[in-house]
């Protein structure tokens, strides 16, 4: 399937500027830091095909997929140290598919519920993410 040009993560730039600063790109994905940080480390782990469903992608291609995601929840457990890692995927009007991973912290934000797709409450200077950018590639 072809890019999207409404689409965020098949266009990049200042679509996908508004929400995420991109890290890297994997085998078959690229990989953004979310920038609304209530959940120290949460990424967004893109396939680079613009598909809405998992089910539009080949067995091989699914595989690497979630080779990818898994590559990038070890670096995010080695980089912030969750109490557990949260898995999203949802894409109900930006129908691009994507994971979005979210470290939970006990006695922290929302533990012991779902995300807040944007709860809206915490960025950081530009230097701050850039130093959980480099720690991230880091262990990837």
């Amino acid at each position: 399937m072809e890019n999207d040009t409404n689409c965020a993560y098949c266009m990049e730039g200042e679509l996908v500027e508004k929400f995420g600063i991109k890290i890297c790109e994997l085998k078959t994905s690229k990989v953004y830091l979310f920038k609304e940080q209530s959940h120290e480390g949460r990424v967004i782990v893109a396939h680079k095909k613009h598909v809405s469903e998992i089910t539009e992608l080949t067995e091989e291609e699914r595989n690497a997929f979630f080779a990818d995601i898994n590559q990038v929840a070890k670096a995010i457990h080695t980089v912030f140290k969750p109490d557990k890692l949260n898995y999203g995927a949802y894409g109900d009007t930006g129908q691009h598919l994507h994971f979005h991973l979210v470290p939970k912290y006990e006695n922290g934000a929302e533990w012991g519920g779902t995300f807040g797709m944007n709860p809206d409450e915490i960025y950081l200077p530009e230097d701050m993410y850039q130093k959980m950018i480099n720690k991230i590639k880091a262990n990837l």
